[in-house]
This record gives structure tokens, sequence and C-alpha cells, in this order.
């Protein structure tokens, strides 16, 4: 077993950091501004003082963080992670960031001698913790085949999709594709309980036909439910839509109904709902109806 740097203990990284700790590799981070949970503590978690130093003790590091400016810190900042790279080291960046500075991060990164894959994941809190997140990987296949035993203690889908950024670019389609699916089944339910159909039973009726999907499943049950403790944070999705919208505009494309679905999480921002699930996006086109799906 290994010593593994992981640093980004928060929602997602605290459970990934558990099941690699609990297949028996030593976890060791650097200081940070909030503490880690106490179960990965109790665990043997060990802290050393910066990313620098964390880099120059293990040969794996794993980043776990919010969004592109916090992975460019850790990485390029003072005492940054760059800072103790050199030949034999593997940087691996699980965060949901920019696919055009992830290209630049790893040019530089592997002029140190060391190997970088990005690989962002799919799944929220729930692929988190059970172990079944999808990693959508880019790098170098020996990078890959070097960190795949590590990845399947986190998750189930594993794809290399390419070189270093196409595991982001793949995470923004990703993203893309679950923010619209969201508005779609948020349209269906207001629609439906606005006609005066029980919504509980309408998507009971469509999960056996051909709209049915993950989304209606989990988060239309919560939007009858009204259950919108966050496992991924509206904030956190309109991050991954603008990474979309800037990518659309540097390759000349338009993406008009992600500009669409990103308005109606500015509206939810606006009304003081950007720490809910993203399935609260509902909660926008309620408001539109002067509705509430129930």
């Amino acid at each position: 077993m290994a010593s593994i740097g992981f640093i980004g203990l928060g929602i997602m990284g605290t459970p990934m950091a558990r099941h690699l700790q609990d297949a028996g590799h030593e976890i060791i981070t650097s200081k940070f501004v909030i503490p880690p949970r106490q179960e990965l503590v109790e665990n043997g978690l060990e802290i050393v003082e910066t990313p620098k130093a964390l880099a120059e003790t293990v040969d794996t590091i794993i980043l776990m963080l919010p969004d592109t400016p916090e992975v460019k810190d850790v990485l390029f900042g003072e005492n940054g992670v760059y800072y103790g790279l050199g030949e034999g080291k593997l940087v691996i960046d699980m965060s949901s960031i920019s696919p055009i500075e992830t290209k630049e991060f790893a040019k530089k990164v592997r002029e140190t001698g060391a190997e970088y894959i990005d690989a962002p994941v799919s799944g929220g809190e729930v692929g988190a913790k059970n172990a079944s997140l999808s990693i959508m990987a880019g790098g170098k296949p020996s990078s890959f085949e070097r960190a795949l035993p590590l990845f399947k203690l986190m998750g189930k889908n594993i794809t290399l999709v390419g070189d270093c950024g196409d595991g982001q670019v793949t995470k923004v389609a990703n993203q893309i594709i679950v923010a619209l699916t969201i508005e779609a089944v948020s349209e269906a339910l207001v629609f439906a309980s606005k006609a005066g159909a029980d919504p509980a039973r309408v998507r009971e009726a469509l999960m056996g036909g051909f709209a049915s999907s993950r989304i209606l499943e989990v988060h239309g049950d919560r939007m009858i439910k009204r259950t919108f403790e966050p496992g991924f944070r509206i904030s956190l999705h309109q991050k991954d839509l603008n990474l979309a919208l800037q990518g659309a505009k540097s390759l000349g494309i338009s993406l008009p109904n992600t500009a669409a679905t990103q308005e109606l999480f500015n509206n939810c921002a606006a009304n003081g709902d950007s720490g809910l699930d993203h399935s609260g996006l509902v909660r926008a086109l309620e408001r539109m109806a002067n509705h509430e799906v129930a």
C-alpha cells in the first residue's frame, strides 16, 4: 500500500479519501482553513504544512477542489505542489475545472518530469460515498494505468477519454446534459402539478416510459418531496455551466439551452438558493408559474 497525498477533503473528497484509507493506503494532506472531518483523522490522516511539502513526501497527489483558481493556487501558488514535484511523481486532478487551463497546468507539471491526469467525476456525494463515481480521465495511457487501481477504489465507470484536458471536456459535456435534464424534469413536474395532476403519480408513470432517467428518478423525487439538501450545490453547477459557455465562446459555437438553463440557476442564486441541491432549479420555474410542485 502507498502513501497518497490528497488535497480537497470536502463533501466529495472526504468519502473518496476514506475509500483509499479503507483499502490500506495512508492519506496525507496539507494544512487548510477548514479542518478535515474527524473520521479521516481517526483513520490515520496525516497533515503536513504545505502542498510543496506534501509533494515532496509522496509520489501521488490527488486534488479535489471547487474551481480553477483553487487548483491553480494549490499547484503553483506559494509553496505549491509544483515546487515539490520531480521525476516519478503523479498529479491527479479530480476537480471540475477549465479544460483550457488544465492543458496549461499539465504542460507545466510535465516539465518537472512528473505525470499529470485530469480525472473529473460525476455521481455527486452519493456516488462518492458508494464508490460508484463515473471517472472521465485525460492523460497518457501509462499514467492512466498507474492511476487505475486508485480510481477503482472510488468509482465504477472509468474511462480514458484522451490526453490532458479531454477529461474536463467530457465533464463539461456531462454537466450540460445533467443541467438540461434537470430543467426538463422541472418543467414537466411544474406543468403537471399546475394542471391539477398528482406530480408523484405523473413521475411514477413517466418512469416506465421513454422519458425515464436517473434524474427523473432521483431529482424528480427531490422536487416532489422538497428535499433540497445539497448533494451537488447550484453554485457548483453554475460554475460548470460557466465553463461550458466560456468554452463555447472560444470555439465560436452556440449553446442556447445551456445559456437558458444557466439563467434559471442565476434566478435561484438571486433568490438565495445557491446553496441548495441543483434539483432546486425547479424553484426558479415555480416562481415564474406562481405555483409549487406538491
